[in-house]
């Protein structure tokens, strides 16, 4: 999924905890390792045999029993009226789609590599809300913006005959992964002013069983296809990870502020980094770590700042 930059999630009404109880703090560290652990483990039923694109269909149905707990806390209400349910079509496609592509990407290339590049989607989304939203971006925001570049190019940097990273079309489809949920997230943003969280996270896990048949129809059924414990039976587990960390995503921004629980979810890549390399005994290029750095970096400025900007919206309206 999912899913955002996670700032764009926070509902209209972000209320901090009381003092002495900081849920947001438990959902927050959920998140992230939630986010990590599934980044890294991802590649496994794959690489055992079975297919990408049936693995994304068992992600959008762990989506499901997410959604349907989201919903019942909340009576079952969600909003469907015309505009809200155009925005839901927008927000579950283009999430879905980059999911879809993201399964094909750690195909071609390895998570330490694959993952940092996608992280940076938080930059597509702050440029398309100054265009669009005529918002300001701050010294962080372009900062951030910035290492983002030259971190792709040295993300993408591998030695003649490297069998791990052997095709650079990994680095297009982690692009399209990029746009897709960049546009998601700025989606988000627009559909925060007339729909709830849960009505969010409903339409992306619709956009997301919406393209199961494309997936399934992608699906090569003439080569062996592995169905045992490290196929799909681990693959549920894996993208159930993912499921409820974007379910305990939105109630941590509920609960919490944004500039706290951003950069705190933004450490999610750097898990999916070093387990990565741990679980594959890869030892990255130096032109690659350097990219990897850099790409953290710009992540947690994109997301900071981010959060910042939204604190001071909210202090603004507030007078």
């Amino acid at each position: 999924m999912v899913p955002e930059p996670v700032s764009t999630l926070t509902p209209q009404v972000n209320n901090t905890a009381s003092r002495g109880a900081r849920p947001w703090l438990v959902y927050a560290i959920f998140t992230t390792i939630a986010w990590g652990v599934w980044g890294a483990l991802i590649e496994i039923p794959e690489k055992a045999g079975f297919p990408a694109t049936l693995g994304y269909a068992v992600w959008a149905f762990t989506m499901v029993p997410c959604a349907a707990f989201a919903l019942w806390r909340r009576n079952w209400k969600w909003e469907r009226d015309r505009r809200s349910l155009l925005l839901g079509a927008i927000l579950g496609l283009t999430g879905a789609a980059g999911q879809l592509v993201l399964f094909e990407a750690l195909r071609l290339g390895p998570a330490y590599l694959v993952f940092p590049v996608v992280s940076l989607y938080p930059a597509l989304t702050i440029a398309m809300s100054c265009v669009w939203l005529k918002e300001s971006a701050s010294r962080r925001h372009w900062v951030g913006i910035i290492l983002a570049l030259p971190a792709i190019a040295l993300l993408s940097t591998s030695p003649a005959g490297d069998s791990v990273s052997q095709s650079a079309l990994w680095v297009l489809l982690a692009a399209g992964v990029f746009i897709g949920w960049g546009v998601q997230a700025f989606f988000i943003k627009l559909s925060n002013n007339v729909m709830s969280a849960e009505s969010v996270f409903l339409y992306i896990t619709l956009g997301g069983l919406l393209l199961v048949p494309v997936a399934v129809g992608m699906t090569d059924f003439e080569r062996p296809i592995y169905w045992g414990l490290g196929g799909p039976y681990l693959a549920v587990p894996v993208h159930l990870l993912n499921s409820l960390g974007t379910l305990a995503l939105v109630y941590a921004l509920r609960h919490g502020k944004a500039i706290i629980v951003v950069p705190m979810t933004a450490l999610a890549p750097v898990i999916t980094v070093l387990l990565s390399l741990a679980l594959y005994h890869r030892v990255p290029l130096a032109a690659q770590t350097a990219g990897i750095v850099l790409a953290m970096g710009a992540v947690y400025l994109l997301c900071e700042s981010e959060g910042c900007v939204e604190q001071k919206d909210e202090r603004a309206q507030a007078r």
